[in-house]
């Protein structure tokens, strides 16, 4: 089965602290020794800048973690093969792990166009317009007054099309989700799970989940127990229920994972890193057997 995750902050993480290494220091629940075990064929790999930051530092922070992109994860790493075309990923041999920069919140541009291009440059492929909060491109989850997208906004989602760059609709508001979908050609949600099961203003109404299905687009479920149970502790039932229902609203071929590892202080039990996932894929097979044929006396290797 492959592994595609759609979410991790591990840059974050690293630029924290500059001592790590993402060879395998502990410290980082997603490093290359922890993708391995756990077989991760695709990584998204985000650059996020804290909200307090002042605004003319966000830019160069972005410069920063899109540096260690380059030099810690895929440098230093043979196996690990940055995507700058989606047609690359196809491309991957056995044990190669593909890694794609992300960008999560466009506060980083503030209103320069330019600075867009340039993480293009660098090898951004998917743009989440906000954060939870609002910026100059649109209303993030969090924000109360709910807006939509901006003429920026818009701008962005138009270039994002034209570079062929996913928008990610994750920590977007609902109004700008919807803004969203009318205009761009690649919408996904890196990391957000279902409304319907947990009501948590960062997952997906039925509806937005089969609208991002309508258009191609996929959505990975997070592993921050807090959007799969609304508590501070999920076991990998729990988060397979949100999948199981996602495929009922029509997304069995748009499922990926989105653990946001590196991200989160709470975790599934038994998912608590990268190298555990085949845990869940384990459970996910023990699930889809028992479902076609009842209980049986099975172990999975």
């Amino acid at each position: 089965m492959k592994i595609f995750d759609l979410h991790c902050d591990a840059l974050l993480r690293l630029w924290e602290d500059r001592s790590r290494s993402f060879t395998n220091d502990t410290a980082l629940d997603t490093n290359f020794q922890r993708l391995q075990q756990g077989k991760v064929q695709l990584q998204f790999f985000a650059i996020f800048i804290e909200p307090e930051f002042p605004s003319d530092l966000k830019f160069q922070i972005a410069m920063e973690q899109a540096d260690l992109f380059h030099n810690e994860v895929v440098g230093k790493h043979e196996k690990i093969k940055k995507i700058s075309d989606w047609n690359e990923i196809g491309q991957l041999k056995e044990g190669e792990i593909g890694a794609v920069l992300t960008l999560e919140g466009a506060d980083a541009i503030g209103n320069d166009l330019t600075k867009l291009r340039t993480l293009y440059q660098l090898g951004v492929k998917s743009v989440g317009l906000t954060w939870n909060n609002a910026n100059l491109c649109a209303d993030g989850a969090g924000e109360p007054r709910a807006g939509g997208l901006t003429e920026l906004g818009f701008e962005v989602v138009r270039l994002n099309n034209e570079n062929r760059v996913l928008t990610d609709v994750s920590h977007l508001s609902e109004a700008g989700f919807w803004d969203v979908m009318e205009s761009a050609h690649y919408p996904i949600a890196s990391h957000s799970n279902s409304k319907t099961l947990c009501d948590h203003p960062r997952n997906l109404t039925d509806e937005q989940a089969q609208a991002i299905f309508s258009k191609g687009g996929f959505i990975g479920l997070v592993y921050n127990p807090p959007f799969i149970t609304g508590r501070d502790d999920a076991t990998m039932d729990d988060l397979l229920k949100h999948l199981e229902h996602f495929c009922e609203l029509g997304g069995k071929e748009n499922i990926a994972f989105g653990s946001d590892f590196d991200g989160i202080s709470h975790y599934v039990k038994n998912l608590e890193d990268a190298g555990e996932y085949q845990n869940l894929i384990n459970e996910l097979l023990k699930d889809t057997v028992k479902k076609m044929y009842g209980d049986l006396p099975l172990r999975m290797s």
